[in-house]
């Protein structure tokens, strides 16, 4: 069985944010705008997402 995966693009900058949310974005393999990475779907990268609503959106998830 194949395990599912979700990408996530970056869509705005980290600048003035706080150093946790820059952390959560160097984390998920994200370090542009425009930049996309494909990782396992885990109750810990939902988080991740879920923490950075503004900065990140999901582009598929299969």
């Amino acid at each position: 069985m194949a395990d599912k995966t979700v990408t996530i693009e970056q869509i705005a900058s980290p600048a003035r944010r706080p150093k946790d949310q820059r952390a959560t974005l160097i984390g998920l393999g994200l370090n542009k705008i425009r930049k996309q990475s494909t990782l396992k779907d885990t109750p810990e990268v939902r988080g991740m997402i879920a923490k950075l609503p503004h900065l990140v959106r999901v582009v598929d998830g299969k």
